[in-house]
């Protein structure tokens, strides 16, 4: 399912502790969510150990193919291993400079504490040259955003509450202000009695009729003993209405096909 790849975005989830397991990966999750009913499609969520040259590798692999969003999340900070900006400065083949807006607002912060500039704390205030700051009203650590290319490249903290502040007062009306790009019509639904497998067939023939609609089953029962799926169906269009029609079509037409093979909807 695409409507070409203006619309596709990237989510890079970055830090050790979320690879390990040891964090659990909410920003994926909300990040993903939000630009999808944004109208973008979200091609991966790429998470990795905190590593410039790891970092730096993929973040070029991705931007070869010139998607109209990446977004990075966690290694802002004034630790050793907070190394995302450095990794997006190679990545771009730009320096990583002091950036002045940002030491600002790092030095007042401090100074509420009367705690000094430290060389830890400074290097929060090193960004890739050519960026501006996404002012962090959370935490201390500020962001970035700037343009690559065909690429908006969006850097933000991995603490999810700071993230999710940046995201809704500041990055998410900037993607706004970029006009409608597509509108999304959602449908669920559970039925009881049907295999996933036996679903499956009815699912790929069904998609077969149709562009821009994603179906997903996802097993909540037992798939021998006791079967049961949430059934749900998206679809992306430039048009509310159209999608919404699409939408209501794709799912009688699943609904009557499972109930014809003894499910139950609910």
């Amino acid at each position: 399912m695409s409507l070409g790849k203006e619309f596709v975005a990237w989510v890079f989830t970055l830090g050790t502790e979320v690879v390990s397991g040891r964090v659990v990966n909410t920003n994926a999750a909300y990040l993903g969510r939000r630009l999808t009913l944004l109208g973008f499609e979200v091609l991966g969520a790429v998470s990795l150990v905190d590593d410039v040259r790891l970092i730096s590798s993929f973040i070029s692999h991705v931007l070869a193919s010139e998607p109209e969003l990446l977004v990075t999340t966690g290694g802002l900070g004034p630790t050793h291993d907070d190394v995302t900006l450095e990794a997006l400065a190679r990545a771009l083949r730009v320096e990583l400079r002091l950036n002045e807006e940002a030491l600002k607002s790092i030095k007042e912060k401090y100074e509420v504490l009367k705690l000094p500039l430290t060389p830890e704390r400074v290097k929060m205030a090193y960004m890739p040259e050519g960026c501006e700051v996404i002012p962090n009203e959370v935490g201390t650590a500020p962001g970035c955003i700037m343009k690559h290319g065909k690429t908006l490249i969006v850097s933000l903290p991995g603490v999810p509450r700071e993230l999710e502040s940046m995201w809704e007062s500041y990055v998410e009306p900037r993607l706004k202000e970029l006009g409608v790009r597509r509108v999304i019509a959602e449908r669920s639904f559970r039925v009881s009695g049907v295999p996933e497998s036996s679903a499956a067939k009815i699912v790929k023939e069904i998609l077969r009729k149709y562009e821009n609609v994603y179906v997903k089953t996802h097993p909540k029962g037992h798939e021998i003993t006791a079967p049961v799926l949430e059934v749900y169906v998206q679809v992306f269009s430039k048009d509310l209405s159209e999608a919404e029609k699409i939408a209501d079509e794709v799912s009688e037409e699943l609904k009557k096909s499972l109930e014809s093979i003894g499910g139950v909807i609910t």
